[in-house]
Parts: C-alpha cells; structure tokens; sequence
C-alpha cells in the first residue's frame, strides 16, 4: 500500500528490526534509525527528526523509521 504504516511488536530477540531492515531491503527503501547516547537531548531529537522530515518530505525518499523500546529514556 503506497505511504502505509506499520507498528511492529513483540518480544525482545524475535526479529523485529531485523525483519523490518528487510522489508527496507527488498522495497529498496532507506532506514532512519535515531541513535540515543547519555549526552542525547531534547534538541537532539528536534533535529534527528526535522532530517527525517527534509528525507521524506523534500527528497521524497521511501523511508522506515526505526524506534526500539530501548532507546525511551526515563526523565
């Protein structure tokens, strides 16, 4: 389905990104995938997206977002 949507679950080591990195793979799709570090901030997180936005919105691009529970932090 052309501009669909996708939320992937289940339990930790069942494949999940690695399914997905493969979908991206077979559609050639890019992925845009947020690294969080202990030095990651808000701002950080404004500009990661607003390059996921000039990526999709701008170029174009066919693009998976790639978001694991791991990378939520707790405030």
């Amino acid at each position: 389905q052309p501009r669909g949507h996708i939320l992937n679950m289940g339990t930790g080591g069942s494949g999940r990104q690695v399914l997905s990195k493969l979908a991206a793979f077979i559609l050639e799709m890019g992925i845009f995938q947020i690294e969080v570090t202990k030095k990651y901030k808000n701002g950080d997180l404004r500009e990661d997206l607003k390059n996921l936005y000039k990526l999709t919105g701008i170029k174009q691009r066919m693009t998976i977002f790639i978001f694991s529970s791991e990378q939520i932090a707790d405030v």
